[in-house]
């Protein structure tokens, strides 16, 4: 009985280990002010699933209107990608898609290479 209680167990947690996996969120944070519109996807890593959702995924922009939507993977049609990016002061890792402007990335690139300690890849 413990012989076959172990290999089920094993294959259950293979599974949850598996389906965990395939349900990697997004979200898509767009934000709009006065002349500014800002459009980027953060996808998550290894972020705690509650601090993703209910912290990374709801900047708080002083005066600006915020729209969050939450998705598997990221869309299509980014200009750059931060990939592996490390949060400030934290253990986790994001990845970030950027829409938009393609020239911001002379100042995005250098932020994720050496603050965010992430690998910069264009689209």
């Amino acid at each position: 009985m413990r012989v076959t209680w172990v290999p089920a167990r094993l294959a259950l947690v293979l599974l949850a280990a598996t389906v965990s996996q395939a349900w990697a969120e997004s979200c898509v944070v767009q934000s709009h002010a006065e002349r500014l519109d800002v459009k980027v996807c953060q996808e998550n890593l290894t972020i705690p699933p509650d601090l993703f959702h209910d912290g990374f995924c709801k900047p708080q922009l002083k005066d600006q209107k915020v729209e969050v939507t939450y998705m598997d993977q990221c869309p299509s049609g980014s200009f750059g990608q931060c990939s592996n990016a490390q949060v400030a002061n934290m253990p986790y890792r994001q990845n970030i898609h950027y829409y938009g402007v393609a020239s911001d990335a002379a100042f995005l690139k250098p932020f994720c290479e050496q603050q965010s300690k992430g690998v910069w890849k264009t689209q």
